[in-house]
């Protein structure tokens, strides 16, 4: 069983910032690649950022220059840090990791979501 629990999302006006957590536990071997989704109301679930086990990222063109994700490996983390935040970022975000488990079973694991609303 392995379980991703998130938080830091809350409310926020716009130019503001927010960091977001993500903590991995449970029966995990590794962690592959990690990364933020988000879903606004009526639109479909968007990538955000993802990190691989060795630090290489990717971020949709949408938050290039002001969202900035990390992870700490030890700690089973990933982080998004949210800049200069604009009302269009409003939306349900959840992280997700490419997990294997100590069974050697690899699967992807979801957390349950944080809301993030700008104010403009």
């Amino acid at each position: 069983q392995v379980q991703l629990v998130e938080s830091g999302g809350g409310l926020v006006q716009a130019g503001g910032s927010l960091r977001l957590s993500c903590a991995a536990s449970g029966s995990i071997f590794g962690i592959n690649a990690m990364g933020w989704y988000r879903q606004a109301p009526g639109k479909q679930r968007e990538l955000v950022a993802s990190i691989t086990s060795d630090g290489r990222t990717n971020y949709a063109d949408s938050v290039k220059g002001r969202f900035t994700t990390s992870r700490d490996n030890a700690k089973n983390t990933v982080y998004l840090q949210m800049d200069s935040l604009k009302p269009e970022d409003t939306a349900v975000y959840y992280c997700n990791a490419y997990v294997v488990s100590r069974s050697g079973v690899g699967f992807t694991a979801w957390g349950q979501g944080t809301q993030v609303t700008v104010s403009s």
